[in-house]
């Protein structure tokens, strides 16, 4: 029998703010409500987040859009959460504070261990074990920082004093009154600290990086019911919480991506490429990593997947900061203006080359121009940078990796133009196919917790929500795609000269 209620509750906490976003039983975005958080930056590479301001806001933000929407509480059925992945703290379980800040994703603190573990040897068993690549980016060099570089933590660790886990975990045990300290799949496999083929938390690695096991949430299913709010947490009466996900495993499952083949590429300012690739975990090819994709009726699906640095904010380029366009939405009738690039090709590596290059000493290259160069070839070449880097990765999981796509659903601003939509299916002479869907990973997270309160039934249910815009289908012949891409590898090792 179906849940009476009619809405689900999905907190989205971000790189940069925490939204409260109300869905209905259609999966339709009813309303939303957005607080920003301060950022800091202590010194050069550091970059943190204070964890009580983030609670704070995401109570905020739950009262603010419940007022607005008009809705009584009762109709809502419960709380989903998806949040920034890699970011990691630390806190005491006695006091219920923050040892010290979160450290964000993009914090380097962790880069000197790194080096040093990949100078010790270390990669190809870190890599083994959890599917990454050794790098600051991800939570282990990080917590292993604040355990160092905090006085007093080691022996409170000893003693069983601390906690350690993602935002999802911080948010989940503070909207429970520390009842409940867990997490789900997608977020643990990001810490590499966690062994993604036994699906636990790995003892060598956590010797390693010096922390105690103690610490750890326990690893759960994203569809299980990790728990309810307390009394007056969020709602008058408590109200279960399911659906932890990671933000770009939530858009993954949102826009239900259910199947091995089938891939989904987010256009925001980079770009997160992710494939499923099915039950059965696989080695990634060099440049890419292997992560638990999502994990719901009591199985585990895992991806490849790769993020690009510079994609969409291609267009604020061309916008801002060299003028050649007042708006984004001027470059599809400009790249369409001219039958070709003409032989241009523009590399936006503004901050070096992400996957599956990583090569960070890149830099930005606009090659082949010649008198006959215009506006218009260079926007061009500015749009077709976009696809010819999703591109890569998915010829790479395919190629390297052995899977071949089946579909590439998309989303975000610039999915709306309809030459690079175009062009992207005819690179990867597959179909693509953009969404409707606002907020995908909020979504995702949404459908997870739906499943858990029987908002609908299963994955076959959750494919029928699914609005899609008009699909594009392959048109340019082969060769010519492969010419282009010649011409596009050409550029790319131009702009790792620099």
């Amino acid at each position: 029998m179906k849940n009476s209620t009619e809405y689900l509750l999905s907190i989205d906490q971000s790189t940069s703010g925490t939204k409260a976003i109300i869905f209905d039983r259609s999966g339709k975005l009813v309303n939303r409500v957005t607080i920003e958080h301060k950022q800091y930056y202590p010194q050069a590479g550091f970059v943190e987040h204070d964890p009580i301001e983030i609670f704070k806001n995401t109570c905020d933000a739950t009262e603010q859009v419940i007022a607005k929407t008009e809705i009584p509480e009762s109709k809502i059925a419960g709380v989903a959460i998806t949040n920034q992945r890699e970011t990691a703290m630390i806190w005491n379980k006695n006091t219920g504070l923050p040892v010290a800040n979160a450290a964000v994703w993009q914090c380097q603190r962790g880069a000197k261990l790194c080096a040093e573990l990949k100078g010790d040897g270390y990669e190809k068993m870190i890599r083994e074990k959890t599917g990454l690549i050794i790098d600051p980016y991800f939570s282990a060099s990080k917590l292993s920082w604040i355990m160092k570089n905090t006085p007093g933590l080691q022996e409170q660790a000893a003693n069983g004093e601390l906690l350690l886990g993602t935002m999802d975990c911080w948010l989940l045990w503070k909207l429970t009154n520390g009842k409940v300290h867990a997490t789900d799949h997608s977020n643990a496999c990001r810490t590499m600290l966690f062994n993604i083929h036994t699906l636990e938390w790995d003892n060598e690695l956590i010797e390693l990086f010096g922390l105690n096991r103690n610490m750890f949430p326990e690893v759960r299913f994203s569809d299980d019911i990790f728990g309810e709010t307390a009394d007056g947490m969020l709602f008058s009466t408590p109200k279960p919480i399911s659906g932890l996900i990671g933000d770009s495993h939530g858009a993954l499952f949102g826009q239900n991506c259910f199947k091995a083949g089938m891939a989904k590429a987010t256009y925001g300012t980079g770009s997160s490429i992710m494939m499923n690739i099915g039950t059965r975990s696989m080695n990634a090819p060099e440049g890419l990593v292997t992560s638990v994709g999502y994990s719901c009726n009591k199985e585990v699906y895992y991806v490849f997947e790769g993020n690009i640095h510079c994609t969409g904010d291609t267009l604020n380029w061309l916008k801002i900061d060299v003028g050649l366009i007042n708006h984004a939405s001027e470059t599809e009738a400009l790249a369409s203006s001219v039958p070709d690039n003409n032989g241009v090709y523009f590399v936006p590596a503004f901050v070096g080359l992400g996957a599956p290059y990583w090569d960070n000493q890149a830099r930005a290259c606009l090659s082949g121009m010649s008198r006959c160069t215009t506006k218009a070839h260079i926007v061009r070449a500015a749009l077709e940078s976009i696809a010819f880097q999703v591109n890569d990765l998915i010829s790479l999981m395919e190629d390297k990796g052995g899977i071949k796509l089946k579909e590439l659903r998309v989303d975000g601003g610039p999915t709306r133009n309809r030459f690079l939509m175009q062009f992207q299916s005819d690179l990867l002479q597959e179909e693509v196919s953009p969404s409707e869907i606002e907020e995908a990973s909020a979504l995702g997270s949404a459908y997870m917790a739906g499943l858990a309160f029987g908002f609908w039934k299963d994955l076959n249910e959750l494919e029928g929500l699914r609005n899609a815009c008009q699909s594009y289908q392959a048109h340019m012949p082969k060769e010519d795609v492969k010419q282009l891409v010649k011409g596009w590898n050409k550029a790319v090792e131009r702009a790792r000269l620099n």
